[in-house]
């Protein structure tokens, strides 16, 4: 049995120990009644509470590609949380059907929050998670809803965002912010554009948060999905760059260890 050190979290697992990442469905519910879905993965050859991680998904809905983050995750060590933030586990292939969802998910801002914070609880109530240090990490529409959170001063160690949309709905203001943040951004991404990203951290510098912001060459938005490019014979200008997965994937780590320590 191994156990959690903050300092060795990773690249030395072997193909043997990721026979030994536990996943489960975990059915709950948001504050105004939601059936949510989460996908739970965990290390079981780890003793112990280890920190934990949320996974919010892409607009396209708690789909595999969302799982396949959290079972990352917790190869790395960590208790891995994929949330629900659409409902009863919804996804879709179709731009439309995401578009939905995504709206009707948002329409509500309060809902929304509250979607979030039933899935951080559920998170803290696994036996494994340590409640004291929970991060979220989240993709697309997931990385707007992490960097939202952090706006509204849910108690994150810290949030990692990739290809997120940079815009605020309701801007952080001074002192509101008490997670660090990562931004992981593709500079080719159609999807933002350098208004935002000006004004994205010009809104984090007033509000005094601790943040960065990784830029990745050529990197277009969704660009940490394989899945990107059958997606983009939607008209998508969207696609995956091996480079930058990777890249963006181990400044996460070392962004991990720092918040955790």
């Amino acid at each position: 049995m191994r156990h959690y050190l903050p300092g060795l979290l990773l690249l030395a697992f072997s193909n043997a120990s990721l026979a030994e990442i536990q996943t489960r469905e975990l059915t709950y519910r948001s504050a105004d009644g939601t059936p949510l879905v989460g996908y739970y993965a965990y290390d079981d050859a780890i003793e112990g509470p280890r920190p934990g991680v949320m996974v919010v998904h892409e607009w396209w809905g708690l789909n595999d590609y969302a799982k396949r983050r959290a079972r990352d995750l917790a190869g790395l060590g960590y208790s891995a949380l994929a949330i629900d933030m659409y409902g009863q586990g919804r996804n879709t292939e179709h731009p439309a059907d995401a578009q939905a969802f995504m709206q009707a998910a948002t329409a509500n801002a309060e809902n929304a929050k509250n979607r979030f914070l039933a899935s951080l609880e559920l998170l803290k109530a696994q036996p494994r998670t340590d409640g004291r240090k929970i991060a979220a990490i989240g993709y697309c529409f997931g990385g707007k809803v992490v960097l939202d959170m952090a706006r509204q001063g849910v108690p994150l160690a810290g949030v990692v965002s990739f290809h997120g949309n940079l815009s605020a709905q309701t801007p952080a203001t001074p002192g509101s912010v008490k997670a660090r943040i990562l931004v992981a951004h593709g500079e080719a991404d159609s999807f933002v554009s350098d208004r935002d990203i000006a004004d994205f951290k010009h809104e984090m510098e007033q509000a005094g948060a601790d943040y960065r912001f990784n830029s990745y060459p050529g990197a277009k938005h969704s660009f940490t999905n394989p899945d990107a490019d059958a997606h983009a014979g939607h008209g998508l200008d969207i696609g995956y760059q091996k480079e930058a997965d990777e890249r963006s994937w181990a400044d996460m780590q070392a962004f991990l260890r720092e918040v955790f320590e």
